[in-house]
């Protein structure tokens, strides 16, 4: 009888399922994993912040339980986007100066409005009213160069955003810094208070060649070595920084870069459009990352990314939007769409950037490019539960031949329905759950009545 008992005791939790957090079901996965499984009926089990399980929806139910199920019939399950280059706190000066060089825009406009706008709480409300538009827009990390980076923090992590955070370095008085040695000073206390952070990844952020000195550049990129912190700046912009490079230090700006030591495995380069083959290789030679955003790059006429050939070289591309000041959204899906068919039509090659590629660069590749690959971009186990479910029933997503396709030619940020990082749910069925969403957009009315006081801008037809 004993023996009996002891049989049945040890059988019981062969039949007991395991409970966990969250379980994501009846999705489409598509998992950007290293074989690129999609699952037409798959499911995702979360514990804490992080994946627990992917498979078929019949094996997650048989082995696991949940009190908190979301139910993702009709979409598809993906990582969530990585948008690896944009400016959250400048989206109140969106639509401020249109239709301008990168050069005039900067100095004419954005410059003279961040010395008067900008301050900690134009920055932490910009920065809601940024995470507002991504995260209904699918886009679950972002990597980030500005001023008063310890409020832009503070307000992703109470929101539970995932961000690669740089405090913004440059060679003249800035609206946090008097000088570039207390910007250096901040930077450093930023750095070492957000090291570690679940969420925050503090970066070092140089502005770029032409509005740093070298010495600046030089203790930006030792910063950055001493504390293992990444370093992001805009590297080879536009045609005015190649020449000026060239004048000034008889090199490409890439080139220039590496003589005096700032090129890393740590380094994000934002655009990378002004390059050589030489350039190329150097890149991949440093592991540097790359963001590649379109929008931005056609609208100031900046110049066109050669992505095929950094990607070819080995170079990880992400896509990012560019701040809503000079894009004017921040819109993943749109950046998508855009850079396939920039990358096509420039070189009058259909096959040129298939929409495969496209969205890897928009997860898997992105995080390559953030250093980030391992906690974040594909749907696997271990790694952190950041994900969206994006549905498909609308009439422009139908039919649906090909999952990447869609995602890059088709679907919008609008059919995105839930956003989850970390494994909590930030936007569920198009709620917000972590932003006041009201409060936000009555802020930046607020603040976009001042604005158009100074700069008489046209207002809009809502007033704003």
């Amino acid at each position: 009888m004993i023996c009996c008992l002891t049989a049945v005791f040890h059988a019981k939790p062969a039949f007991a399922r395991q409970r966990v957090d969250l379980i994501v079901a009846h999705g489409t996965v598509v998992t950007m994993d290293g074989t690129r499984r999609i699952l037409d009926d798959g499911a995702i089990a979360v514990q804490g912040d992080a994946i627990a399980a992917v498979d078929s929806n019949a094996n997650i139910d048989a082995r696991y339980a949940s009190d908190k199920v979301i139910d993702a019939r009709g979409g598809l399950v993906l990582p969530g986007l990585i948008n690896a280059h944009t400016h959250m706190s400048m989206s109140l000066f969106r639509g401020l100066a249109d239709d301008l060089s990168l050069d005039d825009w900067l100095n004419k406009y954005i410059f003279p409005a961040e010395h008067r706008y900008v301050t900690r709480d134009f920055v932490t409300w910009s920065t809601r009213l940024s995470m507002l538009e991504m995260l209904r827009g699918g886009t679950t990390t972002v990597a980030d160069m500005y001023y008063f980076e310890e409020d832009v923090a503070a307000a992703m992590k109470a929101a539970g955003m995932r961000g690669v955070l740089g405090e913004t370095l440059i060679g003249f008085p800035s609206p946090d810094s008097a000088t570039p040695a207390a910007a250096l000073t901040y930077t450093e206390s930023f750095v070492k208070h957000w090291k570690g952070d679940p969420l925050i990844t503090p970066a070092v952020a140089p502005h770029s060649i032409y509005t740093c000195p070298e010495t600046l550049l030089k203790d930006a990129a030792a910063l950055a070595q001493r504390d293992q912190a990444p370093l992001l700046i805009h590297v080879a912009e536009a045609p005015f920084e190649l020449e000026k490079s060239r004048h000034d230090h008889g090199l490409t700006p890439v080139q220039y870069l590496s003589r005096i030591g700032v090129l890393a495995p740590n380094v994000l380069g934002a655009h990378c459009i002004w390059l050589d083959q030489a350039d190329v290789r150097t890149l991949a030679h440093f592991d540097v990352g790359c963001s590649y955003n379109p929008s931005s790059n056609m609208k100031t006429a900046a110049g066109l990314m050669p992505a095929v050939e950094l990607l070819a070289a080995g170079v990880a591309v992400g896509i990012g939007t560019d701040g809503a000041a000079s894009n004017n959204n921040q819109d993943m899906f749109e950046e998508m769409d855009l850079a396939a068919k920039e990358q096509k039509f420039s070189r009058m090659d259909p096959k040129a950037l298939s929409a495969a590629q496209v969205v890897e660069m928009a997860t898997i590749t992105g995080a390559r490019a953030l250093h980030l690959e391992r906690q974040v971009g594909s749907l696997e186990v271990g790694k952190k539960a950041d994900l969206i479910v994006v549905d498909t029933g609308a009439a422009h997503a139908t039919p649906m031949y090909d999952v990447y396709s869609a995602i890059v030619y088709a679907l919008k940020s609008s059919d995105v329905r839930t956003t989850v990082v970390g494994g909590k749910v930030l936007m569920e069925d198009r709620r917000m759950l972590t932003l006041d969403e009201p409060a936000i957009l009555e802020k930046a009315a607020e603040y976009a009545k001042q604005i158009h006081a100074s700069f008489g801008t046209r207002k809009s037809p809502a007033g704003r």
